[in-house]
C-alpha cells in the first residue's frame, strides 16, 4: 500500500519538484451518509492488454467499465478511449476554448503550454513559458485564466493580449501556489491554494525555519491553504478555510451553480527541519482526507452552507486519490483519480455520490475537461499522455 500511495501522489509531487527546479481534517457533517458504497460493487474484469500507442482499439472498450446502468446513457455508443498525444512529462490543466475551438493544456514539468486544434487534431506549442501552469479555464467572455504555480498567482489573458493578475496575495501574504480554477457566470473566479506551493524559507507563510546569526532557528507560521473567490471588483474572499477543508485540490460547480464540489488531496509536508548540512529533515504533516466534499451556494452569499461528504473515494478496499473534477449537464461528477494499477483513471458519480462508472487508464488522471464544439468529448491528462473519449452527455460551460 505504501508503494501505491507514493505513486499516487503524482500531481502534488510533480508540482513540488518543478518549484524547486524553477527557483487530517475531521469528517464534515453528513460524512456517515456516504460510507464506503463503492466497495460493494462487483469486481472489475481483468486488466485489458492494451497497446496504447494506437489511436483506436476494438469496441466495446474494456477500459470503460459500467457499474450502474445509468452510466450507459452517458456513453456514446461503442466509443473507445483514444490516445491523443504522448510527448509530455506531466500534463495538467485541460480547458476548452469555445471561441478558438482548441483545447489548452500544460506540461507542468517543462513549463510549456500546448493546444490541440480541433479541426486538424494537431498539437502545437502555445506558450513556451507558462511558469509551470497548473489548472486553467476560460471564463464566460472567452478569456483564458491560469494558475501559474511557480509565480504563485492566478492570471487572466485579456482579449487585447495583456495579462491581468487576478490574485497573488491574501491579507498581504503571497499565495502558496494556486492549483485549480473555475469561472462563475457572475464574473467571479474561484480557485484552490493548497500548501504544496513553492514557498521559500524566510517568507511570511513559508512555514520553514529561518537561521539567525547565532544559529538559532525561528519558526514562521505555517502556510494557510484556502479555497478563494475573486469577485468582479477584484476583492478576494475565503470560501473555505483550512479548518473547513484541508488541502483543497480540484473543484467544480453543479450545472445550476447551486453546489460547489471540492476535492481534498493527499498529505503534504508543512515544513522541514534539519540541524545542519546533511542532517535528515523532519517533516510536520497536514492531512487532507482524500475525499470529495460538496457545499451549497446561495446566489452571491458567503459563507457556503450545508457541508457534507460527497464521496470518500474508497474503492475495493483502497483509498483512491481524487484530483481534477468536472460536472456534466445531468449533474454527474467526473473525477480524475490515482491509485494502484488497474484502478487509476476516471471515476464517474451520479449526483447522489454513487459510483456508476469508471474509465481505466495506465496512470492516474491529474485533470480532465469536456471539449469539442458540442462539449461531448472527455479529455483526460494522465502523466505524459493526453487521452479522449466520446461521451453521450455534455460538460458544463465554459469548460
Amino acid at each position: 500500500m505504501a508503494a501505491s500511495f507514493d505513486r499516487a501522489l503524482g500531481r502534488r509531487a510533480m508540482l513540488a519538484g518543478v518549484a524547486g527546479l524553477s527557483c487530517a481534517v475531521a469528517r464534515l457533517p453528513g460524512a456517515c451518509a456516504a460510507a464506503d458504497a463503492p466497495e460493494t460493487r462487483q469486481p472489475d474484469p481483468a486488466p485489458h492488454a492494451r497497446v496504447w500507442g494506437a489511436s483506436h482499439s476494438p469496441a466495446p472498450d474494456a477500459e470503460v467499465i459500467v457499474l450502474d446502468h445509468a452510466f450507459r446513457g452517458l456513453l456514446a455508443g461503442n466509443a473507445v478511449v483514444e490516445r491523443v498525444w504522448g510527448h509530455g512529462q506531466w500534463l495538467e490543466g485541460p480547458a476548452w476554448s469555445a471561441q478558438g475551438r482548441y483545447l489548452l493544456f500544460s506540461d507542468t514539468a517543462t513549463s510549456h503550454q500546448y493546444r490541440y486544434v480541433w479541426e486538424t487534431g494537431e498539437v502545437t506549442l502555445f506558450r513556451p513559458e507558462s511558469y509551470h501552469a497548473s489548472g486553467s479555464t476560460f471564463d464566460y467572455q472567452g478569456r483564458q485564466i491560469t494558475c501559474e504555480h511557480v509565480l504563485r498567482r492566478v492570471i487572466r489573458w485579456e482579449h487585447d493580449g495583456s495579462v491581468h493578475v487576478v490574485a497573488d496575495r491574501f491579507e498581504g501574504q503571497r499565495l502558496n501556489g494556486p492549483n485549480d480554477v473555475i469561472a462563475h457566470p457572475d464574473g467571479s473566479i474561484w480557485f484552490t491554494d493548497p500548501v504544496a506551493g513553492p514557498l521559500r524559507a524566510g517568507e511570511p507563510g513559508s512555514g520553514q525555519p529561518v537561521p539567525t546569526q547565532g544559529g538559532a532557528e525561528v519558526q514562521i507560521a505555517s502556510p494557510q491553504d484556502h479555497t478563494f473567490r475573486v469577485d468582479v471588483s477584484g476583492r478576494i474572499d475565503v470560501v473555505l478555510n483550512q479548518q473547513q477543508l484541508v488541502d483543497p485540490n480540484g473543484l467544480c460547480f453543479s450545472p445550476d451553480f447551486s453546489r460547489l464540489y471540492v476535492a481534498s488531496a493527499a498529505r503534504q509536508a508543512l515544513r522541514a527541519r534539519g540541524q545542519g548540512k546533511g542532517d535528515a529533515k523532519k517533516h510536520i504533516w497536514q492531512d487532507g482526507d482524500l475525499s470529495v466534499h460538496v457545499f451549497d451556494l446561495h446566489a452571491e452569499e458567503l459563507p457556503l452552507s450545508n457541508p457534507r461528504l460527497f464521496t470518500n473515494m474508497r474503492f475495493e478496499g483502497e483509498q483512491m486519490m481524487p484530483d481534477g473534477i468536472r460536472a456534466d449537464l445531468y449533474g454527474n461528477i467526473w473525477c480524475g483519480v490515482s491509485g494502484s494499477p488497474g484502478k487509476a483513471g476516471v471515476f464517474v458519480f451520479n449526483p447522489e455520490g454513487q459510483l456508476i462508472g469508471r474509465i481505466r487508464l495506465p496512470q492516474g488522471v491529474s485533470n480532465l475537461t469536456f471539449a469539442g464544439p458540442e462539449r461531448d468529448w472527455l479529455f483526460m491528462c494522465a502523466g505524459s499522455t493526453l487521452y479522449r473519449l466520446r461521451v453521450g452527455t455534455q460538460g458544463c460551460a465554459p469548460g
